[in-house]
């Protein structure tokens, strides 16, 4: 077993390509996507954490580069046996590594993936998985990640983030997905015309579109969760705008205490999408 280690170590020494300047054209590439929070425009996400990067090689996604912090090379021995020999592996001192990612108290891993890439088609050929739920302005990182990670465990045909919500590749969003972005099928709306036209086609495939409440609407416990649908979850403080609330066939509240004047956008979307599961067995 040691033997084994200790040859895992040796190789992964012999891949690791030592970078010290910041303007080599892959950290670069890493640095843009991690301050933009979108794919680079070869289309690929920047992802950083042992736990995550791991997730994404579970996820069969394909990798362009991936990156080590000096003090953190150890990892390498780890993680490149499950990644392919194509892909470039680079070793930066720990300064420009740091520099290079968001987080405080980086882990000293870091990689550029490929996404797979979806449509609403996609999405309509997987309704008998769930319902397409749709995010219409919610900006917490960590509600859209809840409801990714929600959208996988309870069944969903996938998400749509519409105009005014947080970007799926915020690392804190990947973070707080635990990996269930790289594997469940994601449009951004913005490239399918909007959000108005994803409605229009919503409507026309036959789907029933419910918005969620905090306040008004049918009680959850009393809503028809079942068939061709999507759910609508909007703004963390204003809801579901009212230009879309208008073109929806019903509005459902999940019923809580008065003391509370509203649930958390990430609970109630998963309390939701909980409720269709139920519904559907």
């Amino acid at each position: 077993m040691r033997k084994l280690s200790e040859s895992a170590a040796a190789d992964a020494q012999q891949r690791l390509r030592r970078v010290e300047g910041r303007h080599n054209a892959l950290v670069k590439k890493l640095r843009q996507a991690f301050s933009r929070a979108e794919r680079t425009e070869d289309g690929d996400c920047a992802i950083e954490g042992m736990r995550i990067v791991e997730e994404a090689t579970r996820s069969g996604l394909r990798f362009r580069a991936i990156f080590f912090r000096e003090s953190a090379q150890d990892r390498a021995a780890r993680l490149l046996p499950q990644i392919g020999a194509h892909v470039e592996t680079l070793l930066l001192p720990d300064r420009l590594f740091d520099s290079a990612v968001p987080s405080d108290t980086p882990q000293g891993v870091a990689a550029l993936v490929r996404l797979k890439e979806f449509s609403i088609d996609d999405l309509l050929e997987r309704l008998h998985v769930g319902p397409i739920m749709v995010l219409a302005g919610l900006q917490d990182p960590g509600n859209l990640g809840t409801i990714l990670r929600s959208a996988e465990a309870f069944g969903s045909a996938g998400v749509v983030t519409g105009e005014g919500t947080v970007s799926p590749f915020n690392s804190k969003v990947i973070r707080a997905s635990a990996g269930s972005v790289f594997r469940l099928p994601l449009v951004v709306a913005k490239s399918a015309g909007g959000l108005e036209d994803v409605v229009v086609r919503l409507k026309a495939s036959g789907l029933r579109l419910i918005a969620t409440s905090s306040h008004k609407g049918t009680t959850l416990d009393q809503a028809n969760l079942t068939g061709s649908l999507a759910i609508f979850v909007g703004n963390e403080g204003s809801g579901v705008p009212r230009d879309l609330v208008t073109k929806m066939d019903e509005t459902v509240a999940i019923p809580h205490t008065p003391q509370v004047e509203s649930l958390n956008a990430g609970v109630a979307g998963s309390i939701v999408l909980y409720e269709a599961a139920r519904q559907r067995r």
